[in-house]
Protein backbone atom coordinates (compact mmCIF):
# COMPACT_ATOMS: atom_id res chain seq x y z
CA UNK A 1 0.00 0.00 0.00
CA UNK A 2 2.61 2.14 0.74
CA UNK A 3 6.50 1.93 0.70
CA UNK A 4 7.76 0.81 3.33
CA UNK A 5 9.93 3.19 5.73
CA UNK A 6 12.96 2.35 7.26
CA UNK A 7 13.73 5.22 9.59
CA UNK A 8 12.52 4.79 12.87
CA UNK A 9 10.47 7.86 13.92
CA UNK A 10 11.99 10.68 15.85
CA UNK A 11 10.55 10.29 19.53
CA UNK A 12 7.78 13.60 19.09
CA UNK A 13 6.77 12.59 15.97
CA UNK A 14 6.20 9.11 17.26
CA UNK A 15 4.59 9.93 20.56
CA UNK A 16 1.76 12.84 18.51
CA UNK A 17 1.46 9.64 16.05
CA UNK A 18 0.49 7.13 18.69
CA UNK A 19 -1.02 9.86 21.01
CA UNK A 20 -3.37 10.81 18.34
CA UNK A 21 -4.23 7.42 17.65
CA UNK A 22 -5.18 6.59 20.80
CA UNK A 23 -7.15 9.48 21.09
CA UNK A 24 -9.54 9.07 18.71
CA UNK A 25 -11.62 7.30 20.89
CA UNK A 26 -12.05 10.05 23.35
CA UNK A 27 -12.63 12.50 20.52
CA UNK A 28 -15.08 10.70 18.81
CA UNK A 29 -17.17 10.53 21.81
CA UNK A 30 -17.12 14.06 23.53
CA UNK A 31 -16.57 16.16 20.05
CA UNK A 32 -20.29 14.79 19.42
CA UNK A 33 -21.59 15.86 23.39
CA UNK A 34 -22.61 19.24 21.83
CA UNK A 35 -24.19 18.19 18.90
CA UNK A 36 -27.06 15.35 20.43
CA UNK A 37 -29.77 17.80 21.07
CA UNK A 38 -29.39 18.94 17.24
CA UNK A 39 -28.83 15.09 15.79
CA UNK A 40 -32.05 13.94 17.78
CA UNK A 41 -34.01 17.21 16.28
CA UNK A 42 -33.06 16.78 12.74
CA UNK A 43 -33.70 12.62 12.99
CA UNK A 44 -36.92 13.02 14.40
CA UNK A 45 -36.15 11.07 18.21
CA UNK A 46 -39.20 10.74 19.92
CA UNK A 47 -37.43 10.57 23.20
CA UNK A 48 -34.58 12.73 24.01
CA UNK A 49 -33.07 9.80 26.46
CA UNK A 50 -32.50 7.65 22.96
CA UNK A 51 -29.84 10.23 21.73
CA UNK A 52 -27.79 8.99 24.17
CA UNK A 53 -27.25 5.79 22.33
CA UNK A 54 -25.02 7.64 20.09
CA UNK A 55 -22.19 7.49 22.83
CA UNK A 56 -23.39 4.44 24.34
CA UNK A 57 -23.70 2.60 20.64
CA UNK A 58 -19.87 3.58 20.49
CA UNK A 59 -18.79 1.67 23.61
CA UNK A 60 -20.46 -1.06 22.45
CA UNK A 61 -18.29 -1.20 19.34
CA UNK A 62 -15.11 -0.90 21.13
CA UNK A 63 -16.39 -3.64 23.50
CA UNK A 64 -16.81 -6.52 20.70
CA UNK A 65 -13.54 -4.92 18.70
CA UNK A 66 -11.06 -5.46 21.19
CA UNK A 67 -11.47 -9.29 21.59
CA UNK A 68 -10.25 -9.51 17.87
CA UNK A 69 -7.85 -6.65 16.96
CA UNK A 70 -4.92 -7.54 19.56
CA UNK A 71 -4.87 -11.18 18.26
CA UNK A 72 -4.76 -10.15 14.56
CA UNK A 73 -1.76 -7.69 15.33
CA UNK A 74 0.20 -10.50 16.57
CA UNK A 75 -0.95 -12.69 13.24
CA UNK A 76 -0.40 -10.02 10.59
CA UNK A 77 1.64 -7.15 11.94
CA UNK A 78 0.70 -3.79 13.95
CA UNK A 79 0.27 -1.63 10.99
CA UNK A 80 -2.35 -3.74 8.32
CA UNK A 81 -4.54 -3.99 11.60
CA UNK A 82 -4.64 -0.52 12.12
CA UNK A 83 -5.46 0.08 8.44
CA UNK A 84 -8.27 -2.61 8.68
CA UNK A 85 -9.61 -0.95 11.83
CA UNK A 86 -9.41 2.67 10.40
CA UNK A 87 -10.97 1.42 7.20
CA UNK A 88 -14.04 0.61 9.17
CA UNK A 89 -14.46 3.27 11.69
CA UNK A 90 -13.84 5.58 8.19
CA UNK A 91 -16.75 3.85 6.80
CA UNK A 92 -18.88 4.42 9.86
CA UNK A 93 -18.32 7.94 10.12
CA UNK A 94 -19.63 7.68 6.13
CA UNK A 95 -22.55 5.77 7.51
CA UNK A 96 -23.58 8.61 10.59
CA UNK A 97 -22.72 11.36 8.14
CA UNK A 98 -24.55 10.92 5.56
CA UNK A 99 -27.83 9.32 7.88
CA UNK A 100 -31.19 9.81 7.39
CA UNK A 101 -32.40 8.60 10.05
CA UNK A 102 -31.48 7.16 13.75
CA UNK A 103 -31.09 3.57 13.14
CA UNK A 104 -28.26 4.52 10.64
CA UNK A 105 -26.69 6.40 12.93
CA UNK A 106 -26.48 4.29 15.32
CA UNK A 107 -25.45 1.48 12.94
CA UNK A 108 -22.71 3.85 12.20
CA UNK A 109 -21.58 4.85 15.62
CA UNK A 110 -21.25 1.07 16.30
CA UNK A 111 -18.78 0.60 13.09
CA UNK A 112 -16.75 3.40 14.56
CA UNK A 113 -16.28 1.83 17.88
CA UNK A 114 -15.31 -1.45 16.41
CA UNK A 115 -12.96 0.18 13.69
CA UNK A 116 -11.54 2.65 16.76
CA UNK A 117 -10.56 -0.61 18.71
CA UNK A 118 -7.81 -1.62 16.59
CA UNK A 119 -5.85 1.70 17.43
CA UNK A 120 -6.52 1.64 20.77
CA UNK A 121 -5.40 -1.61 21.04
CA UNK A 122 -2.38 -2.09 19.00
CA UNK A 123 -0.73 1.64 19.78
CA UNK A 124 0.11 -0.35 22.79
CA UNK A 125 1.57 -2.78 21.76
CA UNK A 126 3.44 -1.03 19.00
CA UNK A 127 4.84 0.76 22.15
CA UNK A 128 5.96 -2.44 23.79
CA UNK A 129 7.54 -3.53 20.85
CA UNK A 130 9.78 -0.56 20.93
CA UNK A 131 10.45 0.77 23.96
CA UNK A 132 11.34 -1.22 27.76
CA UNK A 133 11.55 -0.15 31.39
CA UNK A 134 12.04 3.70 31.56
CA UNK A 135 11.99 4.54 28.47
CA UNK A 136 8.78 3.05 27.65
CA UNK A 137 7.12 4.63 30.85
CA UNK A 138 8.35 7.84 29.41
CA UNK A 139 6.92 7.31 25.99
CA UNK A 140 3.70 6.67 28.14
CA UNK A 141 3.79 9.48 30.20
CA UNK A 142 4.18 11.98 27.05
CA UNK A 143 1.65 10.36 25.53
CA UNK A 144 -0.77 10.78 28.67
CA UNK A 145 -0.55 14.54 28.78
CA UNK A 146 -1.94 14.73 25.27
CA UNK A 147 -4.42 11.93 25.75
CA UNK A 148 -6.03 14.10 28.66
CA UNK A 149 -5.98 17.16 26.73
CA UNK A 150 -8.34 15.73 24.54
CA UNK A 151 -11.29 15.09 26.53
CA UNK A 152 -10.81 18.48 27.91
CA UNK A 153 -10.66 19.95 24.23
CA UNK A 154 -13.17 17.85 21.85
CA UNK A 155 -16.60 19.75 22.92
CA UNK A 156 -15.34 22.80 22.02
CA UNK A 157 -14.15 21.93 18.71
CA UNK A 158 -17.40 20.17 18.38
CA UNK A 159 -18.65 23.36 19.27
CA UNK A 160 -16.69 25.13 16.71
CA UNK A 161 -18.15 23.18 13.86
CA UNK A 162 -21.52 23.82 14.97
CA UNK A 163 -21.00 27.65 14.95
CA UNK A 164 -19.85 27.34 11.61
CA UNK A 165 -21.53 24.07 9.82
CA UNK A 166 -23.78 21.65 11.00
CA UNK A 167 -23.42 18.38 13.20
CA UNK A 168 -22.73 16.23 9.74
CA UNK A 169 -19.58 18.70 9.59
CA UNK A 170 -18.43 16.96 12.71
CA UNK A 171 -18.09 13.69 11.21
CA UNK A 172 -16.39 15.06 8.40
CA UNK A 173 -13.96 16.15 10.37
CA UNK A 174 -13.60 12.83 11.83
CA UNK A 175 -12.86 11.34 8.31
CA UNK A 176 -10.56 14.17 7.34
CA UNK A 177 -8.64 13.06 11.16
CA UNK A 178 -8.62 9.59 10.16
CA UNK A 179 -7.44 9.94 6.14
CA UNK A 180 -4.18 11.88 7.64
CA UNK A 181 -3.54 9.50 10.48
CA UNK A 182 -3.52 6.58 7.51
CA UNK A 183 -0.83 8.36 5.26
CA UNK A 184 0.85 9.07 8.07
CA UNK A 185 1.16 6.01 9.65
CA UNK A 186 1.67 4.21 6.22
CA UNK A 187 4.16 7.04 5.21
CA UNK A 188 6.11 7.56 8.32
CA UNK A 189 5.99 4.93 10.71
CA UNK A 190 7.85 1.10 10.16
CA UNK A 191 6.32 -1.78 10.87
CA UNK A 192 7.29 -2.71 14.88
CA UNK A 193 6.76 -6.63 14.42
CA UNK A 194 9.20 -8.84 12.50
CA UNK A 195 7.36 -11.59 10.64
CA UNK A 196 9.21 -14.26 12.52
CA UNK A 197 7.61 -12.81 15.47
CA UNK A 198 4.14 -13.48 14.51
CA UNK A 199 1.91 -15.95 14.87
CA UNK A 200 -1.33 -17.79 13.55
CA UNK A 201 -4.15 -16.13 14.58
CA UNK A 202 -6.60 -19.00 16.34
CA UNK A 203 -10.42 -18.18 17.53
CA UNK A 204 -9.17 -20.77 20.56
CA UNK A 205 -6.70 -18.78 21.72
CA UNK A 206 -9.67 -16.14 22.38
CA UNK A 207 -12.15 -18.79 24.10
CA UNK A 208 -8.71 -19.96 26.22
CA UNK A 209 -8.35 -15.98 27.46
CA UNK A 210 -11.80 -15.88 28.48
CA UNK A 211 -11.81 -19.22 30.51
CA UNK A 212 -8.27 -18.23 32.29
CA UNK A 213 -9.36 -15.13 33.25
CA UNK A 214 -12.92 -16.11 34.34
CA UNK A 215 -11.17 -18.66 36.40
CA UNK A 216 -8.57 -16.08 38.08
CA UNK A 217 -10.64 -13.92 41.10
CA UNK A 218 -8.32 -10.86 40.51
CA UNK A 219 -8.66 -10.61 36.99
CA UNK A 220 -12.45 -10.98 36.83
CA UNK A 221 -12.99 -9.34 39.84
CA UNK A 222 -11.50 -6.55 39.03
CA UNK A 223 -12.63 -6.56 35.32
CA UNK A 224 -16.16 -6.73 36.80
CA UNK A 225 -15.53 -3.72 38.93
CA UNK A 226 -14.03 -1.90 36.04
CA UNK A 227 -17.22 -2.28 34.38
CA UNK A 228 -19.19 -1.29 36.81
CA UNK A 229 -17.55 2.20 37.65
CA UNK A 230 -17.45 2.96 33.82
CA UNK A 231 -20.85 2.18 33.32
CA UNK A 232 -21.56 4.83 35.65
CA UNK A 233 -18.98 7.12 33.63
CA UNK A 234 -20.71 6.08 30.75
CA UNK A 235 -23.79 7.07 31.74
CA UNK A 236 -22.44 10.69 32.71
CA UNK A 237 -21.23 11.11 29.44
CA UNK A 238 -24.45 10.05 28.00
CA UNK A 239 -26.68 13.05 30.08
CA UNK A 240 -24.22 15.51 30.33
CA UNK A 241 -25.29 17.73 27.70
CA UNK A 242 -28.78 17.41 28.81
CA UNK A 243 -27.95 17.70 32.27
CA UNK A 244 -25.24 20.42 32.26
CA UNK A 245 -26.31 22.46 29.18
CA UNK A 246 -30.01 21.99 29.70
CA UNK A 247 -30.86 21.19 32.95
CA UNK A 248 -28.70 23.57 34.88
CA UNK A 249 -28.45 26.07 32.87
CA UNK A 250 -25.00 25.89 31.54
CA UNK A 251 -25.55 26.82 27.66
CA UNK A 252 -23.01 27.81 25.46
CA UNK A 253 -20.61 27.67 28.37
CA UNK A 254 -20.95 23.54 28.18
CA UNK A 255 -17.66 22.88 26.48
CA UNK A 256 -15.60 24.59 28.74
CA UNK A 257 -17.65 22.87 32.41
CA UNK A 258 -17.28 19.55 30.46
CA UNK A 259 -13.45 20.90 30.07
CA UNK A 260 -13.29 21.65 33.82
CA UNK A 261 -14.20 18.42 34.66
CA UNK A 262 -12.48 15.89 32.03
CA UNK A 263 -9.24 18.17 33.86
CA UNK A 264 -10.32 16.88 36.91
CA UNK A 265 -9.85 13.11 35.38
CA UNK A 266 -6.49 14.03 33.90
CA UNK A 267 -4.93 15.57 37.19
CA UNK A 268 -6.16 12.20 38.55
CA UNK A 269 -3.66 10.02 36.36
CA UNK A 270 -0.72 12.54 36.92
CA UNK A 271 -1.54 12.58 40.88
CA UNK A 272 -1.51 8.29 40.62
CA UNK A 273 1.80 7.95 38.77
CA UNK A 274 3.03 9.65 41.69
CA UNK A 275 1.37 7.86 44.82
CA UNK A 276 1.01 4.47 43.14
CA UNK A 277 4.74 3.08 43.58
CA UNK A 278 3.64 3.95 47.63
CA UNK A 279 0.79 2.90 48.36
CA UNK A 280 -0.33 0.38 46.06
CA UNK A 281 -2.82 -0.11 43.13
CA UNK A 282 -5.56 -2.27 45.30
CA UNK A 283 -5.71 0.36 48.23
CA UNK A 284 -5.69 3.00 46.06
CA UNK A 285 -8.69 1.37 44.31
CA UNK A 286 -10.21 0.75 47.06
CA UNK A 287 -9.89 3.83 48.66
CA UNK A 288 -11.14 5.48 45.52
CA UNK A 289 -14.40 3.78 45.05
CA UNK A 290 -15.00 3.73 48.76
CA UNK A 291 -14.97 7.89 48.33
CA UNK A 292 -17.18 7.40 45.28
CA UNK A 293 -19.74 5.47 47.16
CA UNK A 294 -19.75 8.01 50.19
CA UNK A 295 -19.88 11.37 47.94
CA UNK A 296 -22.91 9.80 45.87
CA UNK A 297 -24.73 8.49 48.98
CA UNK A 298 -24.16 11.96 50.89
CA UNK A 299 -24.96 14.58 47.99
CA UNK A 300 -28.17 11.49 46.61
CA UNK A 301 -29.86 12.37 50.40
CA UNK A 302 -29.12 16.30 49.89
CA UNK A 303 -31.04 16.11 46.34
CA UNK A 304 -33.97 14.46 48.65
CA UNK A 305 -34.12 16.83 51.61
CA UNK A 306 -33.29 19.81 49.65
CA UNK A 307 -34.04 19.24 45.85
CA UNK A 308 -32.04 19.62 42.63
CA UNK A 309 -29.10 20.87 43.01
CA UNK A 310 -27.28 24.12 41.09
CA UNK A 311 -25.17 24.22 38.31
CA UNK A 312 -22.21 25.11 41.08
CA UNK A 313 -22.87 23.11 43.51
CA UNK A 314 -23.08 19.89 40.72
CA UNK A 315 -19.95 20.89 38.76
CA UNK A 316 -17.80 20.68 42.38
CA UNK A 317 -19.32 17.44 43.44
CA UNK A 318 -18.90 16.31 39.88
CA UNK A 319 -14.86 17.43 39.76
CA UNK A 320 -14.38 15.31 42.94
CA UNK A 321 -16.02 12.55 42.35
CA UNK A 322 -14.62 12.18 38.74
CA UNK A 323 -11.21 12.59 40.45
CA UNK A 324 -11.62 9.62 42.45
CA UNK A 325 -12.88 7.77 39.52
CA UNK A 326 -9.57 8.78 37.55
CA UNK A 327 -7.77 7.41 40.45
CA UNK A 328 -9.60 3.78 39.80
CA UNK A 329 -9.60 3.49 36.25
CA UNK A 330 -5.55 2.65 35.16
CA UNK A 331 -5.40 0.95 38.56
CA UNK A 332 -8.17 -1.68 38.04
CA UNK A 333 -7.51 -2.85 34.73
CA UNK A 334 -3.58 -3.07 35.78
CA UNK A 335 -4.63 -5.30 38.60
CA UNK A 336 -6.43 -7.13 36.38
CA UNK A 337 -3.35 -8.20 34.23
CA UNK A 338 -1.78 -9.12 37.37
CA UNK A 339 -2.22 -12.88 37.70
CA UNK A 340 -2.55 -13.36 33.47
CA UNK A 341 1.31 -13.89 32.88
CA UNK A 342 1.95 -15.50 29.35
CA UNK A 343 -1.61 -14.61 28.28
CA UNK A 344 -1.70 -11.28 28.92
CA UNK A 345 -1.92 -10.18 25.75
CA UNK A 346 -5.12 -11.96 24.83
CA UNK A 347 -6.16 -10.89 28.61
CA UNK A 348 -5.74 -7.60 28.16
CA UNK A 349 -8.33 -8.09 25.43
CA UNK A 350 -10.40 -9.78 27.20
CA UNK A 351 -10.53 -7.75 30.69
CA UNK A 352 -10.50 -4.62 28.22
CA UNK A 353 -14.14 -5.85 25.99
CA UNK A 354 -16.01 -7.28 29.41
CA UNK A 355 -15.30 -4.24 31.21
CA UNK A 356 -16.26 -1.97 28.10
CA UNK A 357 -19.26 -4.36 27.38
CA UNK A 358 -20.21 -4.01 30.74
CA UNK A 359 -20.24 -0.38 30.70
CA UNK A 360 -21.89 -0.22 27.68
CA UNK A 361 -24.76 -2.43 29.37
CA UNK A 362 -25.00 -0.45 32.29
CA UNK A 363 -24.30 3.59 30.95
CA UNK A 364 -27.59 2.83 28.40
CA UNK A 365 -29.39 1.66 30.72
CA UNK A 366 -29.06 4.32 33.62
CA UNK A 367 -28.88 6.94 31.14
CA UNK A 368 -32.64 5.80 30.19
CA UNK A 369 -33.62 6.76 33.74
CA UNK A 370 -32.69 10.48 33.09
CA UNK A 371 -36.00 12.55 33.11
CA UNK A 372 -34.81 16.32 34.10
CA UNK A 373 -33.27 15.30 37.33
CA UNK A 374 -29.74 14.52 38.56
CA UNK A 375 -30.99 12.19 40.68
CA UNK A 376 -30.81 8.75 39.08
CA UNK A 377 -27.14 9.65 37.86
CA UNK A 378 -25.74 10.39 41.17
CA UNK A 379 -27.54 7.07 42.75
CA UNK A 380 -26.34 4.43 39.88
CA UNK A 381 -22.76 6.43 41.44
CA UNK A 382 -23.56 5.46 44.76
CA UNK A 383 -24.74 1.74 43.48
CA UNK A 384 -21.89 0.71 41.06
CA UNK A 385 -19.51 2.00 43.27
CA UNK A 386 -20.74 -0.09 46.02
CA UNK A 387 -21.25 -3.31 44.03
CA UNK A 388 -17.44 -2.74 42.71
CA UNK A 389 -16.09 -2.76 46.21
CA UNK A 390 -18.12 -5.48 47.03
CA UNK A 391 -16.51 -7.36 44.40
CA UNK A 392 -13.11 -6.37 44.99
CA UNK A 393 -12.78 -6.77 48.60
CA UNK A 394 -14.42 -10.66 47.89
CA UNK A 395 -11.60 -10.97 44.92
CA UNK A 396 -8.79 -9.86 47.53
CA UNK A 397 -9.85 -12.03 49.56
CA UNK A 398 -9.42 -15.02 47.44
CA UNK A 399 -5.94 -14.41 46.57
CA UNK A 400 -3.15 -15.15 48.64
CA UNK A 401 -2.04 -11.97 51.27
CA UNK A 402 1.09 -11.17 49.07
CA UNK A 403 -1.10 -11.16 46.15
CA UNK A 404 -3.24 -9.07 48.33
CA UNK A 405 -0.98 -6.11 49.18
CA UNK A 406 0.31 -5.32 45.90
Amino acid sequence: MFNKPQKPLELPEFIALMALMTALVALAIDAMLPALAQIGDELKVDNPNHVQLIIAYLFLGLGVGQIGFGPLSDSIGRKPTIYIGLGIYLFGCLLSMFAQDFDTMLYGRLLQGFGLAAPRVVTMAIVRDLYKGREMARVMSFMMTIFILVPALAPSLGQLVLWIADWRMIFSSFVILGVVIWFWLGLRQPETLPKESRRRFHIVDIAKGFTFVFKQPTAIGYTLAAGFVSGSFVAFLATSQQILEIQLGGGKYFPLLFACLALCLGVASVVNARIVVRYGMRLISRRAIACVMGMACLYSIGIFVLGEPGLLSFMLFLGILLFCVGLVFGNMSSVAMEPLGKLAGIGAAVVGSVSTLISFALGALIGSYYEGSVLPLVISFALCAALALIIVTIADRLESPQEAQQ
